[in-house]
């Protein structure tokens, strides 16, 4: 009776209480509270999956949802009293955050571009930019769905309910005084730590890294497949050139630990000279060779062939292969020596004019088609052309390559390596 007294005089619906489980019920549990039995329903319990011993006999904050004072009784619930608590401490918290403050928070969940992090009832963002000096890929680099960590707050809006967390300002910035631990000109050790079709990235220390770009890997070519040269977590020696501290930019070299080969070009390399070197590469127009020394060679298509007309360059050349050359050139303003594979022998033409005159009729194969006419082949090695409109109207639809054509010389030109044919042949030359 007493304990009705109480809940009658000094509770209502809603009002928080603390009380007792006393034992488990059908559809749930009967709570004592001031010497007052009252139910629990099961649904409003937070006790499922938790054993009985952590239960019974133990006390716990009830919210009152229904109270019958005629009938005295009452139902209680513990989902919305743990309901109120949360809501009074995040109230409390957001009075109490202030920039600045190192907090433990909890890793609710990961996206793209950060981390929500539960500070203990309200919930910050760690933006991936916040989260290491380092670069990193991904978050799961640095933190874990459901693991705690310590954080800064950055800045608080609590009209909006937004809180910017940051882990790397409890560090100290590896950036300052940057220019002091790495002067330009330096040489240092790094680690490979990603390798880019534009160049590699050399960690220097943790939260520093600097690039090597593809034109500061080598004094030869930059067509140069960066995958065979490195991998990552490879230690290599870099040179400082430039140190970008506003940006956090640092720029890197590897050849420039070496001399570079143009300040005194390598006996050899000379005008005329016959020259062996490696294909490396291939432009719609020309091949590139490595020659000695890291000096990097071109031959260009005008330049493999005295009779061929080459569209590609791998016509005639294979990645990789070995060959001898000309030099017919050397472009020190470019970095190059210009190769030529055809001057290797004498030039056919003055022999070829002499061979072929005008208005003679020969035996030729298509080689290849074009929209301007057909490449013919006239003998091993030796192509002429023959224009679209030197071709007949009931011809230009059958012709095919490897088709067998008869064609006039209309035209020699030794000077500029061509010959001028024509299929449209009068009846005594068919």
């Amino acid at each position: 009776m007493m304990g009705w007294k109480v809940l009658a005089e000094n509770y209502n619906e809603k009002d928080l209480v603390e009380g007792v489980v006393s034992r488990k019920v059908k559809g749930g549990f009967m709570v004592n509270v001031f010497g007052c039995d009252g139910f629990l329903p099961g649904s409003l319990s937070t006790f499922i999956n938790t054993s009985d011993d952590k239960v019974l006999g133990h006390k716990f904050i009830f919210q009152i949802v229904k109270l019958s004072k005629t009938k005295q009784n009452f139902i209680v619930s513990r989902k919305d009293a743990l309901r109120i608590e949360k809501e009074d401490i995040k109230s409390k918290l957001w009075e109490e955050i202030i920039a600045g403050q190192t907090r433990k928070g909890k890793v609710k969940g990961i996206t793209d571009f950060g981390a929500f992090i539960d500070l203990g009832g309200v919930d910050g963002l760690v933006h991936i930019g916040d989260m290491s000096w380092k670069k990193i890929n991904h978050l799961s680099e640095v933190v874990a769905v459901g693991g705690e960590i310590d954080v800064m707050i950055l800045s608080v809006d609590k009209d909006n309910k937004k809180v910017s967390l940051g882990m790397k300002q409890l560090t100290p910035d590896p950036w300052e005084n940057i220019e002091e631990k790495f002067p330009a000109g330096k040489t240092v050790n790094g680690k490979v730590v990603n390798i880019l079709n534009y160049g590699v990235f050399i960690e220097l220390e943790k939260g520093i890294e600097g690039l090597v770009h593809v034109s500061e890997l080598t004094w030869g070519s930059n067509k140069i497949n960066i995958q065979d040269m490195f991998k990552v977590n490879d230690t290599v020696e870099v040179k400082i050139l430039n140190i970008d501290s506003k940006n956090r930019k640092i720029s890197l070299s590897v050849k420039q630990l070496e001399k570079d080969p143009w300040d005194a070009i390598p006996e050899g390399i000379e005008l005329n000279q016959r020259i062996s070197g490696k294909v490396i590469g291939f432009a719609q127009d020309a091949a590139f060779v490595e020659l000695k020394q890291g000096i990097e060679g071109v031959v260009y298509n005008k330049d493999l062939s005295w009779t061929k007309r080459v569209s590609r360059p791998q016509e005639i050349l294979k990645k990789n292969q070995e060959h001898e050359f000309v030099i017919i050139d050397i472009d020190k303003q470019n970095r190059r020596v210009v190769l030529g594979l055809k001057q290797l022998h004498e030039d056919p033409w003055p022999s070829i004019s002499e061979k072929y005159s005008v208005g003679e009729v020969i035996d030729t194969e298509v080689v290849k088609m074009a929209e301007f006419g057909l490449f013919v082949k006239i003998e091993d090695d030796l192509e002429g052309l023959v224009f679209a409109d030197e071709i007949e109207e009931d011809q230009k639809s059958t012709l095919n390559v490897g088709d067998k054509i008869k064609v006039k010389v209309i035209k020699v030109d030794a000077k500029n390596a061509k010959i001028g044919l024509s299929a449209k042949l009068d009846k005594s030359s068919k």
